[in-house]
C-alpha cells in the first residue's frame, strides 16, 4: 500500500531559524510601538541578518521589557545567550524564546524577580519541566499566548507583503529536502507548528514544491498525536507503512505514550529526510 510520511516542518524539512528571530525582533517592536529596532522605512537593520538568532532573541526581550534589563551586564547577556543554546529543544513555538530569554534573566537577578519560579531555577529545570513552568509565568507576566501569536502571524504577514524576496531569503531548505518532496511516491503530509499559510509559502516559492492545503496540518490544527491519529484512520491510509519525522524529542515523547500509535515509525532530528522519501 505504500509509505506514508508525516513531517514536521522547521527544524526537518526548513532551517528557519533565521526568519524566527527576525520576526520576533520585529514583533517586540511592535509590541511597544518602538522605533528602537526598526528605521523609518521598517526594513530590518542589516546587523540583525547576521547575528547568532539567540542573540536576536535577547534583544527581542530587551525591547518588550525594557525596565527589566537596566541591569543585565554584557557578562550575564553572554551567559543567557549560551544558555538559550541549551534550552532551544524545549521551544514548540517562536514566542516561547522570548519568554525563556527573561526567565533566564530573572533567575540571574533577583531585583528584577516577578516569577515565583525564576528563584533557584537550572537549564535542567527547564529542559524537564517547560510545560509546567510556561503557564505559570505567562500568567504571572500577564502575557496572551494568542495575542503574542498572532502579533508573530501579522509580523510575517507584513513582512511577506512588503518585501517578499527577503522573507523568503531568511529560510532555507535542507540540502537535497526540494527534490525529495518533488519526486517522492509516498503520501506526504506535514504536521507543524508553523501557521499553515507560512510553511505552504514556503514549500511553493523556496522549494518549488505546491502539497495541497488539506495535506498541511499546521498551527491551530491540533496537538500532533490527535493529527496523527487523524490520519492513521483515513480509510484511504489503512495498510499503509506509518513514518513520523519529528525534531522536538518531547514530541516523541508523546506520541510513545500514546498506545494507539504505536504503528508509527518515529524519527528524531534532522536526519537525511530525501533519503527516506525516495
Amino acid at each position: 500500500m505504500g509509505d506514508l510520511y508525516a513531517l514536521d516542518f522547521d527544524g526537518v524539512l526548513c532551517d528557519s531559524c533565521g526568519e524566527s528571530s527576525i520576526s520576533a525582533v520585529k514583533a517586540s517592536s511592535f509590541l511597544l510601538s518602538s522605533p528602537l529596532l526598526l528605521p523609518s522605512n521598517n526594513s530590518l537593520p542589516f546587523f540583525l541578518l547576521k547575528i547568532s538568532p539567540f542573540i536576536a532573541y535577547f534583544q527581542a526581550a530587551k525591547v518588550r521589557w525594557p525596565t527589566l534589563f537596566d541591569s543585565v551586564d554584557s557578562i550575564l547577556e553572554d551567559w543567557i545567550v549560551d544558555q538559550m543554546h541549551i534550552v532551544r529543544p524545549v521551544v514548540e513555538t517562536g514566542y516561547e524564546n522570548l519568554l525563556l530569554v527573561r526567565l533566564l534573566v530573572e533567575s540571574r537577578l533577583p531585583s528584577i524577580r516577578k516569577s515565583s519560579v525564576a528563584e533557584g531555577l537550572t537549564v535542567e529545570d527547564i529542559l524537564e519541566n517547560w510545560s509546567k513552568i510556561k503557564p505559570v509565568i505567562m500568567e504571572e507576566w500577564d502575557e496572551n499566548r494568542d495575542a503574542l501569536i498572532d502579533l508573530f502571524g501579522k509580523v510575517r504577514d507584513e513582512w511577506m507583503d512588503n518585501d517578499l524576496a527577503t522573507w523568503i531569503g531568511a529560510n532555507r531548505f535542507y540540502p537535497g529536502v526540494p527534490d525529495a518532496l518533488k519526486f517522492s511516491s509516498s503520501t506526504i503530509y506535514i504536521v507543524t507548528t508553523k501557521q499553515s499559510r507560512f510553511a505552504d509559502a514556503l514549500l511553493r516559492e523556496l522549494a518549488g514544491v505546491t502539497i495541497p492545503p488539506e495535506r498541511i496540518y499546521g498551527l491551530g490544527t491540533g496537538p500532533k498525536v490527535k493529527v496523527l491519529k487523524q490520519l492513521q484512520l483515513r480509510p484511504e491510509h489503512q495498510g499503509m507503512k506509518l513514518h513520523f519525522v519529528e525534531d522536538r524529542l518531547a514530541t516523541l515523547k508523546n506520541v510513545i505514550k500514546e498506545p494507539e500509535l504505536d504503528g508509527w515509525n518515529l524519527y528524531l532530528g534532522i536526519i537525511r529526510v530525501f533519503e527516506l522519501l525516495v
